[in-house]
């Protein structure tokens, strides 16, 4: 495969065989970043686990320190006061039904679904359509809560959720390449400490198998993950 220059570039200022710290990984990750746009900086987590077993997955949610510095838009499905209460802490879309029929025909125009307890049999038809999108509401990443209006500005704050794919490795954004090493380290450490602190208690041997960060059009740099704990 042909690589772009600005990529054959960046390429040359990583070591393929080395192993970074940390600190070192984000700098050079920054330096690489060379689209025209503010690239958004990946970290990529190879886990020792299986997630064909209920008992090996490893999924959850955190507030990034310093956010994703992407604009979240959200949809909430609640009635009455929660509804009021999702619209007050600034939530983009709010309803219940009517949604839930807009969503069938076709829309997306929304980055995160919260919704209240009692709204999950209005929504669980969703379940093929929003499942494979990664969109469905879900009690452990704290999109199925009663208190929607704290849920909304997490999800604005910068909340993301990370879990296992198909082949045990965990894809998330730690935030942009105009953060700068020292912000984007804060949100790498927040993150790689959650998904370490949420080890199954059957996993065995090697935990952390390869840590990679890249930006959106850069080349991936991997990380020593004999530091990561």
């Amino acid at each position: 495969m042909k690589m772009g220059k600005k990529y054959t570039e960046s390429s040359k200022l990583i070591e393929r065989s080395k192993l970074y710290d940390p600190a070192e990984a984000l700098a050079l990750v920054c330096q690489t970043a060379k689209a025209k746009f503010d690239e958004t900086i990946e970290i990529h987590i190879r886990l020792g686990v299986d997630s064909r077993h209920a008992d090996q997955q490893v999924r959850g949610a955190i507030v990034l320190p310093n956010g994703t510095g992407k604009t979240v838009k959200t949809l909430v499905f609640a009635r009455g006061d929660k509804a009021a209460a999702a619209e007050a802490a600034g939530a983009d879309y709010v309803g219940a039904e009517e949604l839930v029929t807009k969503i069938q025909g076709g829309w997306f125009d929304f980055d995160v679904v919260i919704a209240s307890p009692d709204m999950m049999g209005v929504i669980g038809r969703l379940g093929k359509v929003l499942g494979p999108k990664g969109l469905m509401p879900n009690p452990k990443a704290g999109t199925v809560t009663p208190d929607v209006a704290r849920a909304v500005k997490e999800a604005k704050a910068g909340k993301i959720e990370y879990r296992l794919d198909k082949t045990n490795i965990i894809h998330c954004p730690i935030g942009k390449a105009s953060f700068g090493p020292e912000k984007l380290g804060e949100n790498f450490n927040a993150l790689v400490g959650a998904v370490i602190k949420a080890r199954p208690a059957s996993a065995k041997g090697q935990y952390v198998k390869s840590c990679v960060i890249a930006s959106t059009m850069g080349p991936g740099v991997k990380i020593n993950y004999s530091k990561l704990g």
